[in-house]
């Protein structure tokens, strides 16, 4: 039993697990914005045209109540929060990109190719490592 505590514990405690934990719980609370934004602004601004709640409208069907209105609203909460989320990972797309053309400029700056062998060597190189060449400033 210890045993698999330990396990348990190594696996709760890794770096993915709380950062997913963490989405999850700022996730849920961007929900309830999105909801409440959905539900106390966008539904009353459609209920102007409509001159009723937006959210509770609705048709019987041989006593079954379809809520249409209620279902166009949790629609225009996923598009919200779609739109959001496609905005967020675009951004964190961008930021990678642009680190990693960084390190590659930082990395083309260090090397040179020797113009004898053509080796990829340090860019301080007064002889090439790979033929003992010299090197021309």
């Amino acid at each position: 039993m210890k045993k698999f505590m330990k396990e348990f514990k190594e696996f709760a405690m890794r770096g993915n697990v709380i950062d997913l934990a963490v989405g999850v719980i700022i996730g849920a609370a961007f929900k309830a914005i999105v909801d409440s934004l959905v539900n106390d602004m966008i539904s009353p601004v459609l209920g102007l045209f409509l001159n009723k709640n937006f959210a509770s409208l609705s048709f019987t069907v041989n006593g079954a109540e379809i809520k249409y209105g209620a279902f166009i609203t949790a629609i225009i909460n996923f598009i919200i929060m779609a739109f959001v989320i496609f905005l967020l990972v675009k951004v964190l797309n961008v930021l990678s990109r642009k680190g990693k053309k960084q390190e590659e400029a930082v990395e083309a700056v260090t090397t040179k190719k020797c113009a004898y062998c053509m080796s990829e060597i340090a860019i301080e190189a007064t002889r090439c490592p790979h033929c003992t060449s010299k090197l021309n400033e």
